[in-house]
């Protein structure tokens, strides 16, 4: 008779049962964690734009994106893949490590710190969180989905801020006067009509993009890019303004002849749609929306602060003042306005001041590295996906619409800035999957 195999004690398998149990209980969130990048990637970049700008140190939106590099890091380590690197993050290591070493020597300070995050550690980091997930054509088009409803949402406020209809307004504290800036205007949770703006252009090009490829049809299509043109003009803002006009003719230029006739319609459906905007509002719409356009107090403004601004640069040309001091030292060069505070209102300007040419030969570097994204190879099942060529030729025109905003103000909001570079992240994946499937 053979002997029967032995079996432990109850008494030991009870332990290893429930040690097992316990482990499995510990390790489930974090393979939820893991499993779901995308969708954290989205809940980062929503609480972004949504987060209260009172909201102290952890603030949600920390929390969110500090949940999406645990879940890219945990991603990375289970399938064992490297880091992913780029030519654009050399400048992007560059310009970060010169601020961090400007921030270090100076005694905390919180803004200081948040400022840092929303200019640069955050968007760099995104850029390669989004090079990293954004690998398969549902999780492109996902973010395409995202891209058009955070456009209806930020297109709707804007009209309902234009029509007075402020009890639909969402969050309540876009119409705090006492946060942010342009509380006249429509200037969205951003607190900015700038940020704003640019926003609604970049998403508006993505909605454009969606509709070349047949994504976005019927009643979206009408109400998503008819009411753009009416959100455009409700954040009064010349810079925002031109530069949705030029974009408007850089798409009738680059889009093919059988589009184009259409492309002309909905250019003149939009015209329309603004002149009966203006028609149905109050005259003294109709004045505010002239005295912008001819309103000369800004541009003095600007002048005193780009003259100020140059003689600082002068005392500290290679290497610059140091992170977030110009606002403090930048009225002791500019006269004729009172404030203790002054800020630069020029991206460009003011990474010449604080970080000095060093600073902005590396900028200028990255930004050369994002714009040489435009000419990358399309994998072959990604050439009818959301980084088609279509996109390829939109990417210019969304990177001046950035530069040219940029120019007026300075682009310290996480969302604007997140959403670029997630944007040229992309581009840089499917650049790296391209070397990999046609290897030279």
């Amino acid at each position: 008779m053979s002997a029967l195999p032995l079996r432990p004690p109850v008494a030991q398998e009870l332990p290893d049962k429930m040690a097992a149990g316990s482990l499995a209980v510990v390790l489930k969130p974090i393979y939820l964690l893991i499993g779901l990048p995308t969708f954290l990637f989205f809940a980062a970049l929503s609480a972004m734009l949504l987060r209260h700008p009172d909201v102290q140190f952890y603030q949600i939106d920390r929390v969110a994106f500090g949940l999406l590099i645990l879940s890219v890091g945990g991603r990375l380590l289970v399938m064992r893949q490297k880091l992913f690197v780029d030519r654009a993050t050399w400048p992007m290591l560059a310009i970060v490590a010169m601020t961090v070493c400007s921030v270090v020597s100076e005694p905390f300070d919180h803004e200081t710190w948040s400022l840092l995050a929303s200019k640069f550690l955050v968007p760099f980091a995104l850029f390669h969180v989004a090079a990293t997930i954004f690998d398969d054509n549902r999780d492109r088009r996902r973010f395409e989905i995202f891209a058009i409803l955070v456009l209806a949402y930020l297109s709707f406020t804007a009209i309902a801020f234009l029509a007075g209809a402020r009890s639909l307004i969402f969050p309540r504290f876009i119409l705090d006067e006492s946060l942010g800036f342009h509380a006249d205007r429509a200037r969205g949770p951003l607190l900015q009509a700038v940020a704003n703006g640019v926003s609604l252009n970049v998403l508006g090009l993505l909605a454009v993009h969606s509709y070349q490829r047949g994504r976005l049809r019927g009643v979206w299509l009408v109400c998503v890019l008819a009411s753009l043109p009416i959100a455009i003009l409700a954040t009064m803002t010349r810079t925002v303004w031109l530069t949705f006009a030029g974009s408007a003719l850089a798409l009738l230029l680059i889009s093919q002849r059988r589009r184009r006739r259409a492309w002309r319609w909905l250019a003149a459906a939009g015209a329309i749609l603004v002149g009966v905007a203006i028609l149905a509002q109050s005259d003294e719409f109709s004045s505010e929306l002239r005295d912008r356009v001819e309103e000369q107090g800004p541009v003095d403004f600007r002048k005193a602060v780009y003259a100020g601004s140059w003689e600082m640069f002068w005392e500290h040309p290679l290497t610059g003042w140091g992170f977030h001091r110009m606002p403090s030292e930048l009225p002791r060069f500019v006269s004729g306005y009172g404030e203790k505070i002054l800020y630069p209102h020029n991206t460009y300007l003011e990474l010449l001041v604080e970080h000095g040419v060093l600073g902005i030969a590396a900028y200028a570097w990255l930004m050369l590295e994002l714009w040489r994204l435009r000419s990358g190879v399309i994998p072959g099942d990604e050439q009818r996906g959301f980084l088609d060529q279509g996109f390829h030729r939109l990417w210019p025109i969304i990177l001046i619409v950035y530069w040219v905003n940029a120019g007026l103000v300075v682009m310290s909001y996480q969302f604007v800035n997140g959403l670029v570079f997630s944007l040229a992240g992309m581009l840089a994946g499917q650049r790296r999957r391209a070397e990999l499937e046609y290897p030279r």
